[in-house]
């Protein structure tokens, strides 16, 4: 259990593609698991901001992300794969630990069916919507996995803004409206 380092934009390691875990009951995973749960309350303390985060983040490049909603058990994804898309989509803002400073519009589907494991290897399947913003919050996070980052979604440069004008501006209205997970 570690507050590991979050690789920031730029940094080669966001770019790979993960690979998948064999086996997700290892010690090793389980340790992956809890340094993700570590690093992601660290920086939701220090900031207010985070979610979610994904193994690659950390530098580890293995299919995991870890969940932190607002009222909610931690949630360790082993191996997630997105099995079905709305045709409808929505456009909303995103941001990242890997580069706290910027804010852009996203384009995303409204609803997904993902499959996935947990840590003692079963399989589960969710239907996400923009209850608890999950849809939005999930693709995010699965594009680490697949080196793809919010920035590559932009859906118009002029979207693009500093964390101090996403403030302002925009929170109040956004998913990041929630109060810190302490």
């Amino acid at each position: 259990m570690a507050i590991r380092t979050v690789l920031q934009l730029g940094d080669p390691g966001l770019r790979e593609v993960a690979k998948r875990v064999e086996d997700p009951t290892t010690p090793e995973i389980r340790a992956l698991g809890d340094d993700l749960a570590d690093t992601l309350a660290y920086w939701r303390k220090e900031t207010g901001y985070g979610r979610g985060i994904a193994a690659p983040q950390i530098g580890a490049n293995l299919r995991v992300i870890f969940l932190r909603l607002p009222g909610e058990d931690p949630w360790p994804i082993v191996n997630p794969v997105i099995t079905e898309r709305s045709t409808e989509k929505i456009v909303v803002w995103d941001a990242c630990l890997s580069f706290l400073s910027i804010f852009m519009q996203v384009e995303r589907h409204r609803e997904i069916t993902v499959r996935y494991q947990d840590l003692r290897g079963k399989w589960h399947e969710i239907r996400a919507g923009e209850e608890r913003n999950l849809s939005e919050l999930l693709q995010h996070e699965i594009d680490h996995l697949d080196g793809i980052l919010a920035v590559d979604r932009i859906t118009d440069i002029r979207t693009l803004c500093t964390r101090e004008e996403f403030e302002k501006r925009y929170r109040a209205a956004s998913p990041y409206a929630v109060q810190s997970v302490r």
